[in-house]
């Protein structure tokens, strides 16, 4: 009796993984053209059947997308990145707006939060914001890949192709920051945030920050660099650093708001005027930058139509239609944290 050919044989035979198989026969947009047809050619040579239950089983609507949103070390007891909380009603007005339902869960890193959700029939889709440290959490994405999960994530473009990534563009977003505060006279620019690998967000903020420091012919001074993560305390520990270690500096660009909150409230303990002595820039415009004192010059990430985008692009991926990576502008809004008399936010 010949045995019926399965998904692992056309996998074998095309030379890809049995997750790109899953996918070619439901004609995702996922895998090219060309290595879609090649699959489907070999399963028919195979004559291989699609089990229909399981299809059909698969192929339940639940109109629910659910939005994973992992725990932040923070100040209170949300355990939430206050940048999140904005995105996430951009994100339940999209959702309601597409006759969704939303499903929020919020995650620890460390926890299985890339256990099934589609075929559990728990949701359609994913969304997934805040997960951190790359290196952390690669191999469960590479987990959602291979159940064939329809999932979009919140940050840097990956380097897995197979990952769609919406996010803002935080190189022109670094960039824009430390021209602002080139063009005010500052040319000792410090830096606070993780700018490795881990951090691809961090990162291209400190990279755009770097280009606009070399397109202006300003030196660039590795000791002006400081690691630290998204809170307060992390911002505030950095800035003593750099104020113990007695490099000069006569401005701060952090990778985000409450990095630069930290780093004010350790500057005017030192003794340090901002922005007389030294300009403070953040990122991300939370609502609490306006409030700061002095409120805070930083650049603003647009989460009303990030959510949209976001809810869009998952639902492209569930109706098996194009889509791909996208990059949304940044703004400056300047406040006194540079020297300005009035608020443009």
């Amino acid at each position: 009796m010949t045995s019926k050919a399965t998904s692992i044989d056309i996998a074998y035979r095309a030379g890809v993984s049995q997750s790109t198989v899953s996918r070619a026969l439901r004609n995702s947009p996922l895998v090219n053209l060309e290595t879609r047809q090649r699959i489907q050619v070999i399963a028919k040579e195979l004559n291989y059947k699609v089990d229909k239950n399981a299809s059909n089983l698969r192929m339940q609507n639940s109109q629910t997308i659910a939005l994973l949103i992992c725990e932040d070390p923070t100040n209170d007891d949300s355990m939430i990145n206050p940048f999140f909380l904005s995105m996430l009603g951009s994100i339940t007005r999209a959702t309601a707006q597409q006759g969704y339902d939303l499903l929020v869960s919020f995650q620890q890193l460390s926890s299985d939060w890339h256990a099934d959700y589609e075929d559990s029939n728990k949701a359609d889709g994913i969304i997934l914001l805040g997960y951190g440290d790359y290196v952390d959490y690669a191999h469960k994405l590479d987990k959602l890949i291979e159940q064939s999960t329809h999932f979009v994530i919140w940050g840097a473009e990956h380097n897995n192709k197979a990952v769609l990534s919406i996010g803002c563009d935080n190189h022109q977003g670094g960039f824009i920051a430390t021209e602002h505060l080139l063009k005010l006279g500052r040319k000792q620019i410090a830096f606070l945030g993780d700018s490795s690998s881990r951090s691809p967000e961090f990162r291209d903020r400190y990279l755009g920050h770097i280009d606009a420091l070399i397109k202006l012919a300003i030196n660039v001074d590795k000791q002006l660099q400081y690691d630290a993560i998204n809170t307060e305390a992390s911002g505030y520990e950095a800035a003593n650093e750099l104020l113990d270690k007695g490099v000069a500096f006569d401005a701060i660009f952090t990778a985000s708001d409450l990095i630069a909150i930290g780093a004010i409230r350790a500057l005017k303990q030192r003794g340090v005027l901002v922005p007389e002595q030294v300009a403070v820039v953040g990122y991300d415009d939370i609502p609490i930058a306006s409030f700061a004192n002095p409120a805070l010059t930083t650049v603003k990430q647009d989460t009303r139509f990030a959510g949209e985008i976001l809810v869009e692009s998952v639902l492209k991926l569930i109706r098996g239609q194009e889509v791909s990576p996208r990059l949304i502008q940044t703004n400056l809004v300047i406040r006194h944290s540079c020297g300005a008399t009035t608020d443009n936010s």
